[in-house]
């Protein structure tokens, strides 16, 4: 009888798999699909009481199978115990099945849990009917069934019950697929990690991916097909045929094979208009199958440019920022700027005990407030408006607070624009961070952490100028103040370029190619280094407390970018074409701006320090006397408005500063012409700028 019931099985599953395969599912389910009933299944779920119904109607065939299939009819052969026995089975299943809630998963969605939840309702509702079976013998000196009835009864159950949820997801998963179209992609990868995510995106029910293979870059011979996905062999010469004559959209990674795009194996795939989709780490997935919308697709982003840019990311010592934050009161200017918020969320998660936001932006400030109370609700956080260089007001918050850390991110940092507005930069770059260095001091903060740039180094314009004269003034007030006995720290951190920042080139490209282009350059030639906004930021942080004073903190920030080369990239990840749907213009490049920065000028080397990536520059130290003499010259001069002499203060203090490509060119001629002209010269913001 069992070898009877196996053939039929295989004959059975053999004719089903034969249909499945056939077009005529197809064609049924587009029919079944079309009915308003199905219409509103995919969007509603059945109601739980009807998944009951159903579950029990199968337990009930169950039992029927047994009785029919059995050739001795030990269970007995009447009318009246046939039905008995049948309530029975029913009511136990029923009131096992309504108390572990198996029924109300929703079964178009789930997946393994089925198998366990069933198994669990089986196996307890069989043991249950034994043991009726046993104290009803006991009682009666009679069995209601035999026990080998039992199990077999709950064998055809757990099949059936299983069977009726493949047969409603597939039938879902069919219907969603007939209605949308998946794009085809390429996973990378052949390893476990990459079959799984494979798995996941072909299983997913309304998905948006349909993986068609995996794309091997291994050397050596691989496997034809692996757990139904085809192999494809990674050649670079051949990609275009892969994925272009396949009708192959995109290639999909996990966060392990970054480093390996970052290395440029990107590139061949950009060329070709392919789009690169990036997920994290499969294992760190938690996909909730009693919720819609929670598929694995929603993990899935495009990835940007950001991502493939420069190195690995520097790791920074959490652990020492920790100790020394955690319970601090810590003061930042410029708190509502691309790297003051960065620092603010950083300094929150620490555990700061107050945290005083800086600022003379309100909507930005207002907009910071309710992202802190959203995301950080126990942070003790105090919006505090004013400019850095208001003295009193800048006073008035110091004297309050009494913060132990401050860090120093007001400035304003872009070159054309500073080029035209050259005494805002003084006020601001230089007397705001005088003031807030003063005050530092003065109310005896223990770290002063200044944020400058690489546009300090052999500065080519005022707002680099004005950043390496406050860079000067700190360091030379730590180096007094030591003197006196006073303790506060003074310490420098000089970065690149910040990737997404405000006003940076990244978003403005993005802008750009929105709008159909054309993306402008300033010049072919043009490199940049780049990095993170969380990595320049946890940069401060740890240099904060690192550092002893005195310090200007640089470090390794890999390879500059030619900014020619990332307009090119931005436009291929775009899924566009450079020079064909989207043009590049050079436009010349702008007041003040080099075609390359440096972290460290001729005459400065580096000190190592316990992070290999982070070093310390060793730079001429100035006089504090002739320091605050020539730079409370250049502000007295900023404050009246003489902006040739404000310029010329600044040039011959730090002498390494040669304007480039600026009206200001003309006082450098001056200087080594060695003429005196004592005209007061103001510089016309509307006049042509240039040789």
């Amino acid at each position: 009888m069992t070898a009877f019931l196996a053939r039929k099985a295989m004959q059975g599953g053999q004719c089903f798999y034969k249909i499945i395969e056939s077009k005529m599912i197809d064609t049924l389910i587009r029919q079944l699909f079309e009915l308003k009933w199905f219409k509103n299944l995919k969007t509603n779920t059945v109601p739980r009481w009807m998944i009951l119904l159903i579950d029990m109607v199968l337990v009930a065939c169950s039992y029927g199978i047994f009785i029919w299939s059995s050739l001795n009819h030990q269970v007995g052969s009447s009318t009246f115990v046939i039905l008995r026995n049948l309530v029975l089975i029913v009511t136990v299943y029923g009131l096992v099945t309504y108390f572990s809630k198996s029924y109300t998963c929703i079964i178009r969605l789930s997946v393994i849990e089925d198998l366990y939840r069933e198994f669990i309702v089986v196996f307890m509702s069989t043991i249950i009917l034994i043991i009726i079976n046993m104290i009803w013998g006991t009682i009666f000196r009679d069995v209601l069934f035999s026990y080998w009835g039992v199990i077999y009864v709950g064998v055809l159950a757990f099949a059936l019950l299983m069977i009726e949820r493949l047969v409603i997801k597939y039938m879902y998963a069919r219907i969603t697929v007939t209605e949308s179209k998946r794009r085809k992609v390429l996973v990378l990868g052949t390893s476990l990690d990459s079959l799984i995510l494979a798995n996941a995106l072909k299983n997913e029910i309304g998905g948006k991916y349909e993986p068609v293979g995996l794309l091997s870059i291994k050397s050596g011979k691989d496997k034809d097909e692996i757990n139904g996905f085809k192999v494809y062999k990674y050649n670079p010469d051949d990609v275009a045929n892969i994925f272009v004559g396949g009708g192959i959209h995109a290639l999909i990674f996990d966060s392990s094979a970054i480093k390996l795009m970052r290395n440029g194996f990107a590139d061949k795939f950009m060329e070709n208009n392919i789009a690169l989709l990036a997920i994290n780490k499969v294992e760190e997935f938690e996909i909730d199958d009693d919720r819609e919308g929670s598929n694995i697709s929603t993990y899935i982003k495009e990835v940007q440019i950001e991502d493939l840019l420069g190195r690995d990311p520097i790791v920074l010592n959490n652990t020492l920022v920790r100790s020394h934050i955690k319970d601090s009161v810590v003061l930042i200017t410029g708190a509502c700027g691309s790297i003051g918020s960065e620092i603010v969320r950083q300094v929150a998660s620490y555990k700061a005990r107050q945290i005083i936001l800086v600022d003379q932006a309100e909507t930005p400030m207002h907009d910071l407030s309710l992202e802190m109370k959203k995301d950080f609700p126990d942070a003790n956080v105090v919006m505090y408006m004013g400019d850095v260089h208001n003295h009193a007001r800048m006073e008035a918050a110091f004297k309050q607070f009494r913060p132990k850390y401050v860090f120093h991110a007001a400035a304003y940092k872009h070159v054309p624009m500073m080029e035209l507005n050259p005494t805002e930069a003084v006020l601001t770059n230089v007397e705001g961070t005088k003031n807030i260095a003063d005050l530092a001091l003065k109310y005896g903060v223990y770290k002063f952490v200044m944020v400058s740039t690489d546009k300090a180094v052999n500065p080519s314009n005022i707002m680099g100028c004005t950043k390496r004269l406050a860079e000067i003034y700190c360091q030379s007030l730590f180096f007094d103040a030591q003197k006196m006995g006073k303790n506060t720290q003074f310490i420098t951190t000089r970065f690149g370029n910040v990737l997404g920042s405000n006003g940076s080139v990244i978003p403005l490209f993005r802008k750009q190619i929105e709008n159909g282009g054309p993306v402008t350059v300033t010049h072919r030639d043009i490199i940049r280094y780049f990095m993170t906004i969380p990595e320049a930021c946890s940069l401060v942080l740890e240099a904060g407390c690192m550092g002893h004073g005195g310090e200007i903190y640089i470090f390794d920030m890999g390879q500059p970018v030619r900014i020619y080369d990332l307009a090119t990239r931005m436009i291929s990840l775009a899924g566009l074409r450079p020079h064909i749907d989207i043009q590049i213009e050079e436009i010349g490049l702008r007041p003040g701006e080099k075609l390359y920065e440096e972290l460290l000028n001729d005459k400065e080397n580096t000190i190592k320090t316990d992070n290999e990536k982070i070093m310390i520059a060793q730079v001429r130290k100035y006089d504090y006397i002739d320091v605050c003499n020539n730079i409370d010259n250049i502000i007295e001069l900023a404050q009246s408005g003489n902006i040739h002499d404000m310029v010329k203060g600044m040039k011959q203090f730090v002498p390494e500063y040669k304007s480039m490509h600026s009206e200001y060119e003309n006082i450098d001629h001056e200087i080594e012409s060695g003429n005196k002209n004592e005209d007061n010269y103001y510089f016309n913001p509307t006049a042509p700028v240039g040789k």
